[in-house]
């Protein structure tokens, strides 16, 4: 059978003017299986995050459930499992590769190189790449990101119908200013478990190190690091300033949330619940963007009480790792791609 895939053509891009959640369509373009040919039958779907109830991203997954239930007449019910209560990142990739536990995962695109098949999204992570959200949107809706989608789908058994949503970016809190990349040089940072923010605090004479987020606040308290790369809303819900003096809004390393299903699945609908998946889950996402940024916000009016904010040289620091992550170009991510990137961000600004 023939799949309905992931495009985005100047059709439906000015279609997204009037219809915002359009962005990723459906359509036959001889990708694989046709959701067409199913017929539309009951189900009841298990949507996964790794959030709290609070989050904006399970705050849009619970507008998701309301909207696909709406526009299906009920034969769609969503139900919402917050808070990794399927499981952790693998748990869930692992179940949607399966076909079993869950149907639906909702969280950034960063975190598609985990699994095999879909390594050339590490990119995304690159620092310093993107100037906003907005930005990295317009690159991963282009035709090429498309079809790394695509291939990424076919690899791994786990497809990304719909990429709508902005996540906090990752910035510095220290104990100590860092205004200037010099200013990294010996610093114990905390770093996520991932090569990019590795390679950053590596090129900048930082020491990383990986520390799980429940044991932080302790880490940072008893000295064992310095400092750590959360944003403004971590670091209040963890209240990580508690035990730091400075917070600098690097936003060194942005995301886009995504819709994950199992490929398989995705497969058995029909066509027009297809649609209504996709369709819920960009206006859903624009959700999350509202309510994080509204987040953001309150996160950084707490901060500016507690911490003292320092607004760091951000073209230095771009310039001073302008160079370090084409080492990787080939081998985590396909060759030529970061090149490619830098043309992509052009047209879509």
């Amino acid at each position: 059978m023939k799949r309905r895939t992931l495009t985005w053509t100047l059709t439906a891009a000015a279609a997204l003017l009037v219809a915002p959640g359009c962005s990723f369509v459906t359509g036959d373009d001889g990708g694989g299986g046709d959701g067409g040919a199913n017929a539309c039958t009951d189900q009841e779907l298990r949507l996964a995050t790794i959030r709290a109830e609070s989050d904006p991203a399970t705050l849009a997954a619970e507008r998701f459930a309301e909207l696909v239930d709406e526009r299906t007449d009920g034969q769609l019910t969503v139900r919402v499992f917050p808070n990794s209560q399927i499981g952790g990142v693998n748990d869930i990739f692992a179940g949607l590769s399966a076909g079993q536990e869950v149907d639906i995962f909702y969280e950034g695109i960063s975190i598609y190189p985990t699994l095999e098949g879909a390594s050339a999204f590490t990119i995304v992570s690159v620092p310093f790449l993107w100037d906003s959200y907005e930005q990295l949107l317009g690159v991963l809706r282009t035709d090429r990101f498309t079809e790394l989608l695509e291939e990424a789908a076919d690899a791994s058994g786990v497809r990304v119908v719909a990429i709508e949503g902005d996540a906090e970016p990752r910035a510095l809190s220290a104990n100590r200013a860092i205004e200037t990349p010099a200013d990294m040089e010996g610093l114990k940072l905390r770093i996520a478990e991932a090569p990019m923010p590795q390679a950053f605090a590596r090129a900048l004479g930082a020491e990383p190190q990986v520390i799980p987020l429940a044991d932080l606040y302790l880490a940072l308290r008893q000295g064992v690091v310095d400092a750590q790369e959360n944003g403004s809303i971590t670091i209040v819900n963890q209240s990580l300033d508690e035990v730091q003096d400075y917070y600098m809004p690097t936003d060194y390393i942005r995301d886009a949330r995504s819709w994950y299903v199992s490929d398989g699945w995705w497969d058995s609908l029909c066509e027009e619940h297809q649609d209504v998946i996709v369709e819920a889950g960009h206006e859903a996402g624009e959700l999350d963007t509202t309510e994080v940024r509204a987040q953001m916000d309150d996160a950084m009016a707490q901060l500016e009480e507690s911490l003292t904010v320092v607004e760091p040289d951000v073209e230095a620091f771009r310039t001073a790792v302008a160079d370090v992550f084409q080492q990787f170009d080939g081998d985590l991510w396909p060759a030529g791609l970061l090149d490619e990137v830098a043309e992509l961000k052009a047209q879509a600004s």
